[in-house]
């Protein structure tokens, strides 16, 4: 009598249907090609998923429910920690790193997805309990990796087209991919590193029993998956740069609007138009600063901000998107300055930010004590000698050393500071 966890032979051997190893006739497909991709990965996607927790903590989610976009987390959030404020190309350095290696990385996966191929149509599913987790595991680590590579690269092309907020899918599906991943390196990688030892391979389900005519060696075939990865990282890697080399970034985005030339003209996401802000909302008549702290409120024209003492510091904007600019030279009024004129002379606090931006994320954001300490955390008036163009912010912006580029709030109506 069959066994009923066997499947019949017909469907095991039968060259036309995918659960028969005679399908997959490639001869590229093997341990070693199979585990040279894999150690790549294993490299590649944990300095990415350290990369993106240090992202979301440079947000400060912890700090203020405005800030955190993921607020049932729960013990997840465990790795939370105060954002420094310098170096003060740390979140330039780190979100261009994960993005860049992000996209580097794509045909690494998708030649990997494609060697193990066989595998997700192997019969019987489950052979037993041992098996039926690590089948489990090997889905979850297919569709999160292709969730997490898919939604990344729409971030990055700003097409936003996802059920939900983007920070919470890419948070969530990035715990339950490394999870996964976590688990099939550990039960892989002694396997691996074997196969990459043996001058002669082994044998295993990955070999086809009939193979065609190879077009090519499993050698070659790591050279083109290489050059492909080096194509990508030639069209992604100048957004972190000015210049010529921004020119070349042909894969990354390059803002919502044409910054134009002159001193405001570096890249920007949000145009003042996208924001709703109009003329009538900023001119010189119409927008005052509101201040509030502990001995009252203040408010403030730009004329008034411009007679306070002025200070000037030389800091990137550096975007989740991965890009970023290079160190512009911003003027105005610092922070812990603001934060005196309301009661805060010696010791000035958290601060709430509120935008005039009608739409979008962060209209309001949350800095922490240390951010407005810092001598070079600006409301800033100038940009590289010249007043804010309205794209960049007139009549005043926040700039603070190594934040995220949200965090750093254009068109600012109003300051509160206090603890948060």
């Amino acid at each position: 009598m069959r066994d009923p966890d066997i499947p019949p032979l017909s469907l095991r051997a039968d060259p036309r249907l995918p659960s028969s190893p005679g399908f997959w006739r490639s001869a590229l497909r093997g341990p070693w090609f199979t585990s040279v991709l894999g150690l790549v990965l294993l490299v590649g996607i944990t300095v990415l998923f350290v990369t993106g927790l240090v992202s979301y903590a440079a947000y400060n989610p912890n700090l203020s429910p405005v800030n955190d976009k993921t607020p049932d987390k729960g013990i997840l959030g465990f790795y939370l920690f105060s954002w420094p404020t310098g170096p003060h190309w740390l979140y330039r350095l780190n979100q261009g790193v994960h993005v860049t290696l992000g996209v580097t990385l794509i045909p690494v996966l998708l030649a990997k997805l494609w060697s193990v191929v066989p595998r997700l149509f192997t019969l019987p599913p489950a052979r037993s309990l041992t098996h039926a987790l690590e089948r489990i595991s090997l889905l979850l680590l297919v569709g999160g990796g292709l969730f997490e590579f898919v939604t990344g690269v729409l971030n990055v092309q700003l097409d936003y087209v996802f059920p939900g907020s983007f920070y919470r899918l890419h948070f969530y599906g990035a715990w339950v991919f490394f999870a996964a991943f976590t688990a099939h390196a550990v039960l892989k990688l002694p396997m691996a590193l074997r196969n990459l030892r043996q001058l002669r391979e082994e044998r295993d389900d990955l070999v086809t029993p009939r193979p065609a005519e190879p077009t090519v060696s499993r050698r070659g075939a790591l050279w083109f998956v290489g050059g492909g990865s080096l194509l990508l990282f030639a069209t992604t890697v100048g957004q972190s740069f000015d210049g010529p080399l921004r020119r070349t970034a042909l894969l990354a985005p390059h803002g919502a609007g044409d910054p134009g030339s002159g001193p405001n003209g570096f890249q920007i996401n949000k145009t003042a138009a996208y924001a709703g802000i109009t003329p009538a909302q900023t001119g010189e008549d119409a927008w005052r600063l509101v201040v509030t702290g502990r001995t009252g409120t203040v408010r403030l024209s730009r004329a008034q901000l411009a007679e306070l003492p002025l200070h000037s510091a030389a800091l990137p904007i550096a975007c989740v998107e991965g890009w970023s600019t290079s160190d512009q030279w911003w003027r105005g009024v610092r922070l812990r300055d603001l934060a005196a004129l309301v009661g805060y002379e010696d010791d000035p606090p958290d601060v709430f930010v509120e935008s005039l931006q009608q739409r979008g994320s962060f209209r309001k954001a949350a800095l922490r004590a240390n951010q407005v300490a810092d001598p070079r955390s600006l409301l800033a008036l100038y940009v590289n000698g010249e007043e804010l163009s309205p794209d960049h912010g007139h009549p005043a912006r926040i700039i603070v050393p190594a934040a995220p580029g949200v965090l750093n709030t254009k068109w600012v109506a109003r300051l509160t500071f206090g603890d948060l």
